[in-house]
């Protein structure tokens, strides 16, 4: 008897405009092993959403209309992970590249930051890195997160906290980078309050994302 493949990537879409999630769900839809759980067409919707159905990804947009926006709804989903038995990852997929915008995306907690104007193929691919915990950058976002580091000099890491940040780029959780390194979680979590204040973010994907961009991980 043939096994079952892997259960295909949950997706929950969030864009204020009918048109553009109905797009969407037709170009998902052509991809076997993605499967759209949820449609939201607002920031608040997206949180609801997102604890009801626990997607693996939240494709969201920034600007929402009325209510919260994109970010927002990015901080607050990715807050809820703490309490959760499964971690929401968060894909911001907009037209919006600013130093801003990315900046502020990724500081709430996003693990992604991609641009409509990508071909299907990089906006599957970006999906399942989400899915994983893994960064997932547009190519000129990426180019924007290196300048502005590239201006403010190279961050320098002890080794210790190196190690960590190479568990983080796995996608491991505190508990598990613990047992990784042999030291308590406590110690991780020092750690991590260290490296995010060494590399000017508050997020593990931010940290993550810096860190490639500035090549502190190989």
């Amino acid at each position: 008897m043939t096994s079952p493949g892997p259960s295909p990537v949950r997706i929950l879409l969030c864009d204020d405009h009918a048109v553009v999630r109905a797009g969407l769900l037709a170009l998902l839809g052509s991809a076997p092993d993605i499967e759209v759980v949820g449609e939201a067409g607002s920031g608040e919707e997206a949180v609801a959403m997102a604890a009801k159905l626990a997607p693996d990804v939240v494709l969201m947009d920034l600007q929402l209309g009325p209510g919260i926006d994109g970010v927002e709804a990015t901080r607050r989903i990715a807050a809820s992970n703490a309490d959760a038995a499964h971690d929401v990852h968060v894909l911001v997929l907009t037209t919006y590249d600013t130093d801003a915008d990315i900046t502020r995306a990724i500081e709430a907690g996003a693990t992604g930051y991609l641009l409509k104007a990508e071909r299907p193929e990089e906006l599957f691919t970006a999906i399942h890195s989400a899915a994983q915990g893994r960064t997932a950058l547009s190519a000129p976002v990426a180019t924007r997160v290196m300048d502005r580091m590239r201006g403010a000099g190279r961050p320098s890491l002890t080794e210790r906290e190196t190690d960590i940040l190479g568990q983080l780029a796995r996608g491991l959780g505190n508990r598990e980078i613990a047992r990784a390194l042999f030291i308590s979680e406590a110690t991780v979590k020092t750690h991590l309050g260290r490296i995010y204040a060494k590399l000017g973010v508050d997020t593990r994907a931010g940290a993550v994302a810096v860190a490639k961009e500035t090549r502190l991980l190989p």
